[in-house]
């Protein structure tokens, strides 16, 4: 009987392997890190936090980065002209490239990309589905409204953990009103 069983086990673990139900099967849903990857670089910190909150890469897919990043969109970068070398430029975009939310493992990326369609290729984060769909029940007053915020964009106003690429609702905290709990 022992034997029946021990051979029983192989049998089932063989087949388990030949129809790939395994930890390396790529069809298995993979575990995701919470919330976007952090920024790491420190040049994209420097050049782009001198003016704004350094957006995480994971926030918008490439073809968004490699758009904001164009000749075009530096000339006319929200209104401001940027002078990057090429090699600045170049160095920065493969950061935002290599991190962006269609290559990142972090699962705020992954559902802030799988909303975006192929077909769109949005410049700015605060106008994707994802980012519109999370801020909607806010009231105006406390975000356009508020001389604290003033606009989505005004990240690391109420996300007090956004540096860390973390931006769920416990570690949201309004200016002016307090802790925001979406339910």
């Amino acid at each position: 009987m022992k034997k029946i069983k021990l051979i029983l086990i192989v049998v089932m673990a063989h087949l388990f392997v030949i129809n790939g139900i395994n930890a390396d099967n790529p069809k298995r849903k993979k575990r995701r890190k919470e919330g976007v990857r952090p920024v790491t670089n420190a040049l994209y910190s420097e050049e782009c936090g001198q003016c704004h909150f350094a957006y995480p890469p994971g926030l918008l897919p490439e073809r968004s980065w490699k758009k904001l990043i164009s000749a075009l969109n530096l000339k006319d970068h929200f209104g401001e002209e940027l002078d990057f070398t090429n090699t600045k430029k170049n160095q920065l975009l493969r950061y935002l490239v290599d991190n962006s939310a269609d290559k990142s493992s972090h699962k705020r990326s992954y559902k802030i990309d799988r909303e975006i369609s192929k077909s769109e290729t949005p410049i700015r984060i605060t106008e994707t589905k994802y980012i519109k769909s999370k801020h909607r029940k806010i009231p105006s007053r406390l975000i356009t409204g508020n001389k604290d915020v003033e606009s989505l964009s005004n990240c690391t106003s109420c996300h007090k953990e956004a540096e860390k690429g973390i931006f769920d609702d416990d570690t949201v905290l309004i200016p002016g009103y307090g802790r925001w709990d979406d339910d």
